[in-house]
């Protein structure tokens, strides 16, 4: 079981901030677990304008998420 926990747009797009699931079978990557959230909500199809951390550490999407226990997904932070 993986933590999965949205900030910013999408949190607001998917109406919730945080969601508990078993990883689906073939699952071992962010970028696996994106498409696979794609095919849940559009969100998760724009890469460009998503970052993600891997419990609690800033992660690439070939990062694999096979041992996980939290991977949180939030859009990119600007500065001013």
């Amino acid at each position: 079981m993986v933590t999965l926990l949205y900030f910013a747009r999408v949190r607001e797009a998917l109406g919730t901030g945080e969601e508990r699931i078993d990883l689906p079978d073939g699952v071992a990557t962010v970028t696996d677990l994106a498409d696979w959230l794609a095919t849940r909500h559009p969100v998760f199809a724009d890469r460009d304008r998503l970052r993600v951390a891997v419990d609690q550490v800033m992660a690439r999407f070939d990062t694999d998420i096979r041992s996980a226990k939290e991977i949180a997904f939030f859009p990119p932070v600007t500065g001013g």
